[in-house]
């Protein structure tokens, strides 16, 4: 299985130019590579293969005055562009053929250097390096100050460097786990739970306990509110708006960062106590679209539930999903039988049948568990977890001991 671990990297003014100077020229390949191909099918032209767009927008091109700069950064850097536009263009047909799941992915558009996402990846052809003093050593770029908050458990088979729009550099290696070693330094358990997701309460588990939604955009509203109105009021184009743009991006890049903080450590400690969990298939784009909009995205359930995911499948835990038109508020946990819908301001109420007295979440959380087979398999439902893609690691994890830092 294939993991991400992120870590912050500060890179000085020299460094920071020469990674500028790499992103230009690969967002540079990236876009003569997509105008090769547009300018193909308007001809009426096959498309050219990826050895050919290597030949005709790297080797030849450095031998132009045009483009002779892109000889100054690594090449892997530009063949690793030239890939993305390639995985962007499998990604646009495989989603027109419908072989693609998720929504409908477009033609891939040309790059702009105001993007507020700048990368670049080096793969192990690029003989990049972590120096004996913890720096990462990238070439043509240099040794860049690495903050490591944790221990690379095996050698990573590629890096990424990414600037966000806060201006923060990212390293990000991809890690290929061990299974076994993985499920080893899990607690054995033989405890389920039901998760019913909220906003009230993020999250209500069915032995009881409620977990209090954080809402950090809504804490953080006020402050974001002074620094766009502070934005809006400095001239287009100018270094004032600009500083106050990178001022918005940072005060957003922070709650983002609280968020995802919470996320890990909540889908770690459930990893951790729980054999099996149980949740929701909610539908969160739909919910989106609601007057709730603001709240539901302030709660970042799809990204939650991701992490559940791929936790489960790399520790060997099972993660079960129900489908969203399960009556799981409707229900009485304790008889069965269906009481009909209630509007949400009804947080109480008792059951026509049997007269128990119910907590609407902690009800549906029960429910959840019922109906994916929890309740009665100790060790949880007969589902294999399957690989998923490679994903962040838990940033700041307080489940497990992490050992000496990198040197």
């Amino acid at each position: 299985m294939q993991l991400r671990y992120s870590f912050r990297l500060y890179p000085d003014t020299g460094q920071q130019q020469a990674l500028a100077q790499a992103f230009g020229c690969a967002r540079v390949v990236f876009n003569d590579a997509v105008r090769a191909r547009e300018d193909a099918r308007e001809a009426g032209q096959p498309f050219p293969t990826a050895g050919q767009l290597s030949t005709r927008l790297i080797t030849e091109a450095k031998r132009t005055a045009e483009r002779s700069w892109l000889g100054e950064v690594s090449a892997v850097v530009l063949q690793q562009s030239l890939r993305d536009a390639e995985t962007a263009y499998r990604n646009f047909f495989s989603s027109l053929k419908g072989t693609r799941k998720g929504p409908k992915v477009g033609t891939p558009r040309l790059k702009s250097r105001k993007d507020a996402r700048q990368s670049i990846r080096f793969t192990a052809n690029a003989r990049w390096n972590i120096t004996d003093s913890g720096r990462l050593n990238l070439p043509k770029i240099g040794a860049v100050k690495v903050k490591w908050s944790r221990t690379l458990p095996t050698t990573p088979t590629s890096v990424t460097v990414i600037k966000d729009a806060a201006g923060r550099f990212f390293a990000s290696f991809v890690i290929d786990t061990d299974p076994a070693a993985d499920q080893a330094r899990m607690p054995e358990t033989d405890r389920t739970t039901g998760i019913d997701l909220g906003l009230t309460h993020f999250a209500v588990l069915s032995d009881g306990t409620k977990i209090d939604s954080p809402r950090f955009l809504r804490r953080a509203e006020k402050k974001l509110k002074k620094a766009q109105k502070e934005q809006s009021r400095k001239q287009k184009g100018s270094k004032n708006r600009a500083k106050a743009r990178l001022k918005v991006a940072r005060a957003h890049a922070k709650v983002a960062d609280a968020r995802r903080e919470f996320h890990h450590q909540l889908s770690t400690k459930l990893i951790c106590e729980n054999q099996a969990i149980a949740v929701e298939d909610l539908s969160v784009a739909g919910l989106a679209r609601t007057r709730l909009a603001k709240s539901v995205h302030d709660a970042g359930w799809a990204s939650f539930i991701s992490m559940l995911e791929y936790k489960t499948a790399r520790y060997g835990r099972t993660l079960v999903k129900i489908g969203r038109f399960t009556p799981t508020s409707q229900t009485c946990s304790t008889c069965g039988v269906k009481d009909g819908p209630k509007p949400l301001n009804v947080r109480e109420w008792t059951c026509s049948a049997c007269g128990t007295v119910h907590d609407r979440d902690t009800n549906a959380a029960i429910n959840v568990k019922t109906a994916a087979g929890l309740a009665v398999s100790a060790c949880g439902a007969p589902v294999r977890p399957e690989p998923v893609l490679a994903q962040r690691e838990e940033t700041g994890s307080r489940g497990f001991p992490t050992g000496n830092r990198a040197a």
